[in-house]
């Protein structure tokens, strides 16, 4: 994952993965960070967080 704020926006770029089910079955996950990621980038002093998954509807 790549992440970067630049003019006031926060871009994060992530690889997509083949859809996998998700651990409810409900829906594919096509992009996840698979749990909290402390980044490097930093708002107010402090390091900001993602916790991302993207997915489609079965």
């Amino acid at each position: 994952m790549d992440v970067k704020i630049e003019n006031g926006k926060l871009t994060i770029v992530i690889d997509l993965q083949e859809p996998t089910p998700s651990a409810s079955g409900k829906t594919l996950v096509v992009a996840t960070t698979h749990g909290n990621v402390v980044t490097e980038c930093i708002v107010d002093g402090k390091p900001v967080v993602i916790g991302l998954n993207a997915y489609i509807k079965k």
